[in-house]
């Protein structure tokens, strides 16, 4: 079933590519078939899991792939990744529907649809991927058809967004798979993850610390943290609508499932080295990703930079080592993938009904097209935190955690992160707020009086619907996701956990 779910998409693409692009609605009727088969896939995959053991690999298949360099086709998924699968899949779908009327020009449903359906096997296959080369092939997957999404259907800049998000993210692999081959003949000729997280330990120190950093290049590039995000706004400005929220939704969580699955857990020693730094780049980027978007114009922009700072959340959490930690990162990937993929979603539907989205034209969105507006309304009060949303228990725990890192990482360190974060809030509160005052309220702009603007559409409704109950679900019942997640993070955790008791020991005596 794991493979079906992660190859479904890809046949789909080839049967779109016997279809004759004149007949639009036989692909995008397809397109939707095959989609919900892989979501049907998901679910069948999310009912028949054993929740009590969350923390083993579930689904397995391990076969022989590579011989000659002892690559194998070795898929799993845990408490971790299966929550980001069924999210890849499912934003997937909604994609699918929301273009039915929405196809950016030039108007070419059937490639614009096999590049969406080539994004979800990379997306799906990134998240099931136990073997370090076939975790490389799912994770490059998904440049190609981004690149091309965004450098064909994009703006008036898309040349531009496009080479350069493609010049970073291969720049960060390069370094990736460099640390690849260093992890194969440093941790007993191998690729397989499992193997390597039971072998990480015996890495000599120096060694760690050099792998872990290209590692971390390959992967903050992805995420992005700051320094590296300067490719993210450019991207999100000129993607179509669809490309951005598979980027905010889906994508930038590959770059963080990376360090969680690979980077912490194989090489522990080396994580506790880089934690504090990691987590410095982490707070830098919740406070410059909300000054940038107090800076911006256009909304998606905003929306773009409030992604640099919602990951910077997601990050700090990653750098204190903790299950707790952790737990909170994992979550507030899903809820960020929930909230913002919403964000961009309203983002071009209000671009395609006002021909712009610049702030100072817009206004009065709750006059025009009120429904609209209150979603709006209700996808900001998420993302800035509102306890009772999905985006606080992303944001909240991630924090908290800072106060007591992992055993052997400064406290008074974390502390200040902690403090640092926090102020981020405020000021995540005062972009988004100020965001929803510029767009949602105020009065009509007099170009836009006697323009006939529609409400939400059909395809809207059943486009957004899953993400708005998702927002508000997993807000009111976190322990729905935390439950799943805790026993997968309790694993990844356990090496740095060892070290930081025989650290202790060691001081004892």
């Amino acid at each position: 079933m794991l493979t079906a779910a992660i190859f479904l998409p890809i046949v789909g693409a080839v049967v779109l590519a016997l279809i004759p692009r004149e007949r639009e609605q036989m692909l995008k009727a397809v397109a939707l078939l095959i989609t919900l088969a892989t979501a049907a896939v998901g679910l069948s995959l999310l009912f028949g899991f054993d929740y009590q053991d969350a923390g083993r690999l579930q689904y397995e298949t391990n076969h022989g792939w590579i011989d000659v360099i002892n690559s194998r086709y070795h898929i799993g998924i845990d408490g971790i990744s299966l929550p980001l699968l069924i999210l890849s899949m499912v934003i997937t779908v909604l994609c699918v529907v929301y273009s039915w009327d929405h196809f950016p020009e030039p108007h070419n449903p059937k490639a614009f649809l096999i590049l969406m359906l080539l994004l979800e096997t990379g997306m799906n296959g990134t998240f099931a991927a136990q073997d370090l080369i076939l975790f490389f092939v799912f994770f490059e997957l998904v440049l190609l058809p981004m690149y091309f999404m965004i450098g064909v259907w994009g703006g008036p800049n898309r040349q531009y967004a496009a080479i350069k998000f493609f010049l970073y993210t291969l720049f960060g692999s390069a370094l990736m798979i460099l640390s690849f081959l260093a992890l194969y003949f440093k941790g007993g000729q191998t690729f397989d993850i499992p193997q390597l997280i039971e072998q990480g330990g015996a890495i000599a120190h120096g060694t760690q610390l050099l792998i872990f950093g290209g590692l971390f290049m390959g992967f903050a590039i992805k995420v992005p943290m700051f320094p590296f995000h300067t490719w993210l706004p450019d991207a999100h400005t000129e993607a179509p609508t669809v490309g951005s929220v598979i980027l905010a939704a889906v994508l930038l969580k590959l770059g963080t499932y990376g360090f969680i699955r690979i980077a912490i857990p194989i090489l522990p020693e080396a994580a506790r080295s880089w934690a504090p730094w990691i987590g410095l780049l982490a707070v830098i980027g919740i406070i410059y990703g909300a000054l940038g978007c107090l800076a911006q114009r256009d909304m998606k922009r905003l929306i773009a930079f409030s992604s640099v700072a919602h990951m910077g959340f997601v990050m700090l959490g990653v750098a204190t080592l903790t299950s707790f930690g952790i737990n909170a990162a994992v979550f507030g990937m899903v809820a960020h993938g929930l909230i913002t993929g919403m964000l961009f979603f309203l983002a071009g539907s209000i671009q395609e009904r006002f021909g712009t989205r610049e702030l100072a034209r817009l206004g009065g969105l709750l006059l025009q097209a009120p429904r609209m507006g209150w979603i709006l309304g209700f996808c900001v009060f998420a993302s800035l935190g509102l306890p009772g949303l999905a985006g606080f228990w992303g944001e909240f725990p991630a924090i908290l955690s800072a106060y007591q890192p992992a055993e052997g990482l400064s406290e008074l360190t974390f502390r200040i992160y902690m403090v640092v974060a926090a102020i981020g809030t405020v000021f995540a509160a005062g972009y988004l707020l100020w965001m929803l005052q510029r767009v949602a309220f105020g009065t009509v702009k007099p170009e836009f009086e006697d323009a006939h603007i529609h409400d939400v559409h059909v395809p809207e409704y059943i486009a957004w619907t899953p993400l708005l109950v998702g927002i508000l679900l997993f807000g009111i019942f976190p322990h729905l996701l935390f439950n799943v997640i805790d026993p997968a993070v309790g694993a990844v955790t356990s090496g740095v956990d060892a070290l930081g008791t025989a650290a202790a020991a060691g001081a004892g005596r």
